[in-house]
């Protein structure tokens, strides 16, 4: 079956509200021993027009900005807007980011830090994390094995040395696979959150026939009505022709109202206005766990889309460990005492 044609319109109802004039945009979050974060925004583009309304990451008049100009050697102009600022606290973070009022005000985001003293180490976590905006989706897990998510989530950047690299033949099937499951995903919890909020709204009017019990098991038969009928689904829809197929004739003139509003709140859901950005970390110490890309300059790096959170929120996160010198010098002096103790004990025994 060629799903293909559910796929575009997916993506288009995804990228509908994205102005390919958006600026390119780097955060980097430099956390530091002590639980302060540094944090810092670059944004990059061909064009001086930086609305702040238009940002994707918030920051205001108590940031250190600076404005540049880059000329290539072919003489193209690039505009660079930086802005940086100390934060106390993740907490800080976090207020901003229920400030914010640019771009991605729509979506949830928040920081998360955590400082554990182990004697000889103290472990560092930090992580920023974005809300799932489906309710009922399924989890991209469900579809796609850990190689496939890797690469699902990976930066452009990687995707492209794997691809014209020299096993570029086996990661473009690799990739179409992907491309198939993800396509799956997508209709399955599309029609997943229309069954879940269309079951809310009709809970204490309908029959056990429109319970969520039965409409999930019926789940499969809703994909392939939609995949049969994609094409002409506005018309379909709008003309009571899909619904009275999905749930009965009686049913369908019985909650249409019901119906048509599920609709509408499962559209809303994906026309939310977002921008896309890249994130970036860097950590006290050893870095010791994370799942994030090294860029160019070996530094963490997350690029940040929507249908990254779609049906799960997104972590960026990563650990780190720094010893604890002092641990260790007070733990040697302790030894060296007890051994000095044995060495004199057994002296005087003999």
């Amino acid at each position: 079956m060629n799903r293909q044609p559910l796929k575009l319109i997916v993506l288009m109802i995804l990228l509908i509200v994205v102005s390919c004039d958006e600026p390119e945009t780097v955060v980097t979050n430099i956390v530091h021993a002590d639980g302060t974060i540094t944090r810092k925004i670059e944004m990059r583009s061909l064009q001086n027009k930086f609305d702040m309304e238009g940002l994707q990451v918030p920051f205001d008049d108590t940031w250190t900005i600076t404005d540049s100009i880059e000329v290539s050697e072919k003489g193209d102009t690039t505009w660079v807007k930086r802005a940086g600022k100390l934060f106390r606290t993740v907490d800080e973070i976090n207020h901003s980011y229920k400030l914010d009022s640019g771009a991605n005000k729509s979506i949830i985001r928040s920081t998360g830090f955590e400082k554990r003293f182990r004697w000889f180490n103290t472990d560092y976590r930090f992580a920023e994390i974005i809300d799932k905006k489906m309710e009922f989706g399924y989890p991209l897990a469900d579809f796609l094995n850990k190689e496939e998510l890797g690469f699902f989530y990976s930066p452009e950047s990687i995707k492209e040395v794997y691809q014209n690299g020299p096993d570029s033949l086996k990661f473009r099937v690799f990739g179409d696979t992907i491309n198939y499951k993800t396509d799956l995903w997508m209709s399955k919890s599309l029609v997943s959150e229309w069954i879940g909020i269309f079951s809310k709204l009709t809970k204490s009017k309908a029959g056990d026939d429109l319970s969520l019990q039965s409409l999930k098991a019926r789940e499969d038969e809703f994909v392939n009505t939609l995949t049969r009928n994609e094409q002409n689904f506005d018309s379909l829809w709008s003309g009571g022709i899909m619904l009275r197929e999905l749930i009965g004739e009686q049913n369908a003139l019985k909650f249409k109202t019901e119906a048509d509003s599920a609709i509408n709140i499962v559209t809303n859901k994906l026309l939310l206005d977002f921008k896309e950005y890249s994130v970036r970390i860097i950590m006290p110490g050893k870095l010791t766990g994370t799942n994030g890309y090294k860029d160019s300059s070996e530094v963490l790096l997350w690029p940040v889309k929507s249908d990254f959170f779609l049906t799960d929120s997104y972590e960026m996160w990563a650990e780190s460990k720094v010893p604890n010198t002092w641990s260790w010098i007070v733990s040697g002096l302790f030894l060296l005492f007890v051994l000095t103790g044995l060495v004199i004990r057994i002296k005087r025994k003999g």
